[in-house]
């Protein structure tokens, strides 16, 4: 049995001071320079392929393996000071990054040993190509002055990026209103509010707390305070934002780039701005006679609630009346679909379809936050196996669920790459992963277990795909591991795995009412699965609006007022009208400064691969375990050593296109 097997590589000890942390990030730091100060001071001789690609390799290993544990603790600790340094030493992370990438003498020594090499292949030829166009990008090819001075913007930069991140974390902004305001929302939820000595109730703007009242909430007076409160939670980064997309003007202008989206999509497989701005342009023109549609079915709906002279379809109306259209046209209530998946039931049951299509066995572990074995005491903790295993080359890595909202954590669902896979400088060890999941859930009431939304599962279907594209990658070098793929392909293969919670089959075997312990009745399974793409045209238009903005104010070249660009693009292309005064909302969008700048349309463009795969590969049976050890070999094991691309047509045997996603979109949307 796997629970008796010993893995052959320590977890992490999450017992760190902040003392103790900004300790250990110096050392990590100190040691990687003296290595590449040693690489750098090779002679022309010994520079060889292992002496500096090799090397390189082997600093940036330990950097990834040791660092990204100290910057996870500002998302999930509840020690500000512990989160503060833990912000500290990303930025010093950061500014040792970029400290080597603009070192000249290390890039000299990369082209000797490029020149010197006999033909390289495989993961080792695209090393050295990626650390050489890495140094170009860097600038290193630009004059000393002006190579000081890009140094100099970077860690600015890097700096202002950390500050949007912890201001997105450590929002406390909260919203109170009477019972008779919250009417409409389910009683479990209400009874989770603050109450207050006025008799009010205080809610944070928390996912957990916020998202019910948008969707229930009857008065829309209420619905529009909430939504500017919202909006407005992190006010404090619109003059952080315009600060980063200066710096980044001026970054790009140095590089010679046209524009920062010209110079990030480089190396993406859109390949340049222009491509981005054609497949939102593209994308948008054949949803739109949809989302119009939908805004008119969604309209007349709000006027027979509110009355005829309700005219305008706000921002706030959408996830109320998106609800309560589905509830009407399908007799779906999602408050009753929510009983049958309780968090207890629902993630180990998810955890065993992925074990049965994967081929690999979770191993509960302890979890005692005094012995550092995690950082709060609701995380659980897993060592993962090959399933069957008998030795310790069976053993997979470890991965951590940190499920429900507490002051000062990440306040959405991710999934963070701690520790990569790689192979060690004896060229045999392997270096095993460590990956976390966070999410928000909502926690257990006094009167019920805690919960999941239908669109809670599909979320945590989602981020498991991801934690295991960080498990089951097995690539030579770190730089490659797991979820370290194009910005515009990443996403993919978690959205393929979200159409295993519209499959009858799985529904079944994931729900258990709280009370009875039945599944869903297939009555109800055929109503989630018909809601799948209601409202689709309003709901892709938002998501296109979300990349337009990202896009627009990455390939302008001169500043504006951020704000009303935001409400501005919003009306235009997600069809609803946003607050009589404009509300700040690009300062909680945290992608914009969270490596997904000029990249949020990756969401979209991802999609049409992740409907391409599906469909290919896993349609006739999503639980096939065949497909599943396909899907291993050909995108989750080659990560990043090859090109997407040629992932993509080892999986599905010939080029991808976006016949399934048009049709998945398209068709459904005329049904």
């Amino acid at each position: 049995m796997t629970s008796k097997l010993q893995p052959p590589q320590p977890a992490p000890v999450w017992n760190h001071t902040p003392e103790s942390l900004k300790a250990e990030v110096d050392a990590v730091i100190t040691a990687a320079r003296t290595k590449l100060d040693a690489i750098a001071a090779l002679s022309k001789p010994a520079r060889t392929f292992s002496g500096v690609f090799g090397a390189l390799a082997e600093t940036e290993s330990a950097i990834f393996a040791r660092g990204e544990p100290l910057t996870f603790y500002q998302n999930v600790s509840t020690n500000s000071a512990l989160r503060d340094a833990s912000a500290a030493a990303e930025v010093a992370l950061k500014e040792y990054g970029i400290e080597r990438e603009m070192r000249i003498d290390l890039f000299d020594a990369a082209k000797d040993a490029r020149a010197s090499a006999n033909a390289l292949t495989g993961e080792d030829e695209r090393l050295a190509d990626k650390i050489l166009l890495e140094g170009k990008r860097a600038g290193l090819d630009l004059p000393e002055e002006q190579r000081k001075e890009l140094e100099s913007l970077k860690k600015e930069l890097s700096g202002l990026c950390v500050t949007f991140q912890k201001n997105c974390n450590e929002e406390k902004g909260k919203i109170a209103f009477t019972p008779e305001e919250l009417d409409g929302i389910p009683a479990d939820v209400v009874s989770g509010y603050a109450k207050r000595d006025d008799g009010k109730l205080e809610l944070t703007f928390k996912t957990p707390d916020v998202m019910p009242l948008f969707r229930y909430a009857k008065n829309p007076d209420t619905r529009r305070r909430a939504w500017e409160g919202y909006e407005s939670r992190v006010a404090i980064n619109a003059a952080v934002f315009e600060t980063v997309l200066a710096t980044r003007r001026k970054i790009a202008a140095l590089l010679k780039y046209d524009t920062w989206a010209d110079y990030i999509t480089e190396v993406k497989m859109v390949k340049t701005a222009q491509g981005v701005h054609e497949f939102i342009a593209d994308v948008e023109s054949k949803l739109l006679p949809v989302g119009k549609r939908d805004r008119e079915q969604l309209l007349a709906l709000k006027q027979k609630e509110e009355g005829a002279d309700a005219s305008e379809f706000y921002v706030w109306d959408w996830y109320y009346y998106d609800r309560l259209y589905v509830e009407r046209t399908l007799d779906l209530d999602d408050a009753l679909v929510k009983e049958y998946f309780p968090v207890q039931e629902v993630v180990p049951t998810i955890m065993k379809v992925y074990e049965s299509m994967l081929g690999v066995e979770f191993v509960p572990l302890s979890n005692d936050v005094e012995k550092g074995d995690v950082w709060h005491p609701e995380v659980q903790r897993f060592a993962v196996w090959e399933a069957g295993a008998t030795d310790a080359s069976g053993f997979v890595g470890y991965t951590y669920l940190d499920l429900y909202p507490r002051e000062g954590k990440y306040s959405h669902a991710a999934v963070w790459p701690l520790v990569p896979g790689f192979v060690l400088a004896d060229g045999k060890t392997r270096n095993y992963p460590v990956t976390a999941m966070v999410a928000n859930l909502a926690k257990p009431t006094p009167d019920r277990p805690a919960l999941m939304t239908h669109d809670n599962v599909v979320t945590f279907f989602h981020e498991m795909g991801h934690v295991f594209h960080g498990l089951l990658s097995q690539t030579k070098y770190a730089r490659f591991h797991g979820t370290s793929v194009a910005r515009d392909f990443v996403e993919a293969p978690s959205q393929m795995l979200e159409n295993w919670c519209w499959v009858p089959s799985v529904l079944a075997k994931m729900s258990s009412h709280y009370k009875t312990k039945e599944p869903l009745s297939p009555e109800l399974i055929d109503k989630i699965i018909k809601s799948r793409y209601v409202n689709i045209g309003m709901f892709m238009l938002r998501q296109l609006f979300f990349g337009k903005y990202d896009i627009t104010v990455h390939t302008s070249k001169e500043s504006e007022d951020y704000t009303k660009l935001w409400a501005r693009l919003r009306e235009e292309t997600s069809l609803v009208k946003g607050p009589a005064v404009d509300t700040p909302g690009q300062g909680s969008f945290a992608h914009l400064t969270g490596d997904y700048d000029a990249g949020y349309y990756g969401y979209a463009y991802s999609l049409v691969f992740a409907a391409d795969m599906y469909r290919a590969v896993f349609a006739k049976d999503p639980l096939s375990p065949e497909a599943g050890r396909l899907y291993r070999e050909q995108i989750l094991g080659p990560g990043g050593s090859r090109d997407e691309m040629d992932s993509l047509k080892a999986f599905l045997g010939r080029p991808p296109n976006s016949e399934a996603f048009l049709e998945q979109l398209l068709g459904s949307a005329s049904q």
